[in-house]
């Protein structure tokens, strides 16, 4: 569900585009919206405090006898769907396999190969403040 949550709504459109007609499925809670709060912790592992609100959208979809639900940041009512859709077809033995080669493990992937260039970009600008102080 965190790699449905990160992709973005285009990117489960191509990858439902992409296969074959899913079962019908019926809304059990439409999209809406809503806000949560954001919780941090002072330096990392410190007391808990409230950090804000977030906008978040929800949704329930059942596909047979399955029910998919799905929290996504912001307000994209089509991705929160599209995101329940896949967790209620998850959950069917027979989909299963083929949503995960299909779907999840290319997004995951190029969600790792994002995080990764990221982390790469951050560490060309890292500065060795132990160095510079016995370079004096």
């Amino acid at each position: 569900m965190a790699v449905l949550a990160r992709a973005s709504a285009a990117e489960l459109a191509d990858r439902l585009a992409a296969l074959p007609e899913l079962p019908a499925a019926e809304t059990l809670r439409a999209p809406e919206t809503g806000l949560v709060m954001v919780r941090g912790r002072a330096g990392g592992d410190g007391d808990a405090f409230n950090l804000g609100e977030m906008t978040v959208t929800r949704c329930a979809i059942r596909l047979g006898a399955h029910i998919g639900h799905a929290y996504v940041a912001g307000r994209d009512n089509a991705k929160a769907r599209m995101a329940a859709l896949l967790d209620a077809a998850l959950q069917d033995g027979l989909l299963h396999d083929a949503l995960m080669r299909a779907v999840v493990e290319p997004l995951a992937a190029a969600q790792q190969e994002a995080r990764a260039l990221e982390a790469r970009k951050a560490a060309a600008t890292r500065v060795d403040f132990f160095t510079m102080a016995t370079m004096r």
